[in-house]
């Protein structure tokens, strides 16, 4: 991103996924190959590579190249998740909420199937 002497990198996390890391990759995949970056406006080449932690895309544009990197990681900490609660002491019973049944509800989705609404939004089971 940026221009000359300015040019940084920009990181962004476009979906977590729980599972193996196979469907992990495939769902990368599918996102890597509809992105559409708004730069170069007018595409002369288009190359989707894959490496071993996930794709790069290429783009030749009339003057130059762009690059987007698509990265499988696994999450090890998150400063802004959920704290679980303490353990209990021994001989302590702590109350377990049961977790409703995952319905899918239907509802606003964005351009790439994502629910606007997040399905934990108004849970009342969940810490």
């Amino acid at each position: 991103m940026g221009a000359g002497e300015r040019k940084h990198t920009e990181a962004h996390v476009v979906a977590h996924i729980t599972g193996p890391r196979e469907e992990a990759l495939a769902e990368l995949e599918r996102r890597a190959r509809s992105y559409s970056p708004e730069h170069p406006r007018s595409p002369k080449r288009r190359r989707l590579l894959r490496q071993s932690d996930g794709f790069r895309l290429v783009i030749d544009g009339a003057w130059q190249s762009f690059v987007t990197r698509f990265t499988v990681a696994e999450l090890l900490q998150d400063s802004d998740a959920p704290t679980a609660p303490e353990p209990a002491a021994e001989g302590q019973t702590v109350p377990v909420a049961r977790p409703t049944e995952a319905v899918e509800q239907p509802g606003e989705r964005d351009t790439d199937g994502v629910p606007i609404k997040p399905a934990w939004l108004g849970r009342d089971d969940l810490p």
